[in-house]
């Protein structure tokens, strides 16, 4: 481990989104450059590194969702230079930069080795969210149509319906930057019973979101994806609290890789 006295937390640039890059694929992360430059087009302000003689050794970020939520992110350290409080500087930056703008509710998902930082921090467990990880393969008849501009504004109301905040230029972005076809589980004149989209990652592509208003049609969104990915590494974030995930993820050949602890 190195020690240094002279560590400097500033705003994260574009030009350090190499260094980034390489903090997460030594944490064996799955995000991509265009994840970064995504979460920098949201926040360009609130997102941060922190720098040793110019290199940067730790990166955080933040995504805000008016004043009603924000997310923190992307809490990485180079493993040389960990158990110095470089996780935890960063994090409360991140913290005081969302209090400056009276954001009223601050959540992440913390890994195991993550944890202790936020403990101490004030962070409660709200939830465990699952990682699961597969070949993409279908059970089922999807029953889904691709999505259009004609159904963008059922996609936000859906969404807003089962996200605690607006986060529709979120979504418009992951729509324009999704790996295959988005697709919805359409509901006659009544409006969508659900939609899910996919991205790209380093290791696999990820699936999500996924909202659905009710099991079967969160399956055929799934299947709906896992159609168009066949063959693929697959991974799915699935809130613990959705008691039939582990059945319908096991039927498509998913094995669980890990578990986060969603934290408020």
């Amino acid at each position: 481990m190195q020690k240094s006295s002279a560590i400097e937390i500033r705003v994260l640039q574009r030009s350090d989104i190499a260094a980034a890059l390489q903090l997460k694929e030594l944490a064996r992360w799955n995000q991509t450059e265009q994840d970064w430059e995504r979460l920098l087009h949201l926040e360009p302000v609130g997102c941060f590194c922190a720098t040793i003689n110019g290199q940067v050794v730790g990166t955080s970020t933040t995504t805000r969702y008016g004043r009603e939520l924000a997310w923190i992110g992307m809490v990485l350290v180079h493993p040389e230079y960990r158990r110095q409080g470089i996780g935890r500087r960063l994090m409360q930056t991140a913290v005081d930069y969302l209090r400056e703008r009276e954001v009223t509710t601050i959540k992440l998902d913390a890994t195991q080795e993550g944890r202790p930082v936020y403990d101490g921090m004030g962070f409660n467990v709200e939830s465990r969210v699952e990682r699961w990880q597969g070949s993409a393969r279908v059970a089922g008849k999807s029953n889904c149509t691709l999505f259009s501009r004609s159904v963008l504004e059922g996609v936000l109301a859906l969404d807003r319906d089962a996200f605690p905040a607006d986060r529709s230029k979120l979504i418009e972005m992951l729509i324009a930057d999704a790996c295959v076809n988005p697709i919805v589980s359409a509901a006659g004149d009544s409006g969508l019973n659900g939609y899910a989209l996919a991205r790209r990652g380093s290791n696999a592509t990820y699936i999500g979101p996924l909202i659905a208003k009710q099991q079967q049609y969160a399956e055929q969104l799934l299947d709906g994806l896992l159609e168009q990915l066949t063959g693929q590494e697959v991974y799915v974030d699935v809130n613990a609290e959705f008691e039939n995930g582990t059945e319908v993820l096991s039927k498509r050949g998913f094995v669980k890789q890990r578990d986060l602890d969603r934290m408020y």
